[in-house]
């Protein structure tokens, strides 16, 4: 993937973030290869999981399938992204898909979302924000890292919460689109920058790896306080198609909205 900047805008407001939630739809199988996974257990689980990261790096890029569930008083709502993401240079496009309201009408367009590092971009925003116009959010203020405000995790960021992996327990093999790949579990601690924003200071994972050791799909489990109510939030991200090219084209400070966002 070839960023290319076009400008730099001012950091806009904090964006309040999206409600979500939903299951994955299968996708295409997230190895490149066939090769057969050996039977039997890694040596250390542990040490697979913390360095997912470092081995989506060497891959390059992917396409990408993410999926967030949110659910607060017996409401659940459903947030769900597709695009592509290069992890050398972390960053990726996203079309995410907003719930239907009670009446099975979409409540808006699919917002556009850019990841850059230390910054997300959205386009179709709502909230008062024009239809050409871009919303730029500082990810470095968040209160949750951009785990969960844009509606859809950083991939990079998702793989890169693994490092803090601690009692990994290896599962065992199973299917997932057809590809066999290694189950894992076990939690993982939050960065002390990102920590204040979520009610406990490590989180639940499931993390799936294919034949060549890369992360195929990883499942985080976050709970947090909004106004009072205990939310909890089960975000999923689908990794495949290894090596798929994207070109992301960062809007030029002249498309960035500077004005007031909605609640």
């Amino acid at each position: 993937m070839v960023v290319q900047r076009n400008g730099a805008g001012r950091a806009g407001a904090m964006v309040t973030a999206l409600v979500v939630g939903g299951v994955l739809a299968t996708a295409t199988g997230c190895g490149t290869d066939d090769t057969a996974i050996a039977s039997g257990a890694p040596a250390d689980p542990a040490v697979t999981v913390r360095t997912a990261a470092d081995r989506l790096v060497a891959a390059a890029g992917s396409r990408v399938t993410t999926s967030m569930e949110m659910a607060t008083g017996g409401t659940r709502v459903t947030i769900r992204g597709e695009g592509t993401y290069d992890f050398r240079h972390r960053s990726g496009q996203l079309t995410v898909t907003l719930p239907e309201d009670a009446r099975g009408v979409d409540e808006r367009r699919p917002i556009t979302e850019l990841l850059a590092p230390g910054a997300l971009y959205m386009k179709n925003r709502g909230a008062g924000v024009p239809a050409d116009k871009w919303v730029r959010v500082d990810t470095a203020s968040l209160a949750d890292g951009n785990l969960v405000t844009g509606g859809a995790t950083d991939p990079y960021v998702a793989a890169e919460l693994l490092r803090g992996a601690r009692n990994v327990t290896y599962v065992g093999e199973e299917q997932l689109a057809g590809v066999t790949v290694r189950h894992y579990r076990g939690s993982a601690a939050l960065p002390a920058t990102v920590a204040k924003g979520f009610s406990k200071g490590a989180v639940p994972f499931d993390a799936y790896f294919d034949a060549s050791g890369r992360l195929c799909k990883v499942r985080h489990r976050f709970s947090y306080v909004n106004r009072g109510r205990p939310v909890a939030v089960a975000s999923t991200t689908l990794l495949y198609g290894f090596g798929a090219p994207a070109t992301v084209r960062l809007p030029a400070a002249r498309d960035i909205f500077d004005g007031k966002i909605q609640p």
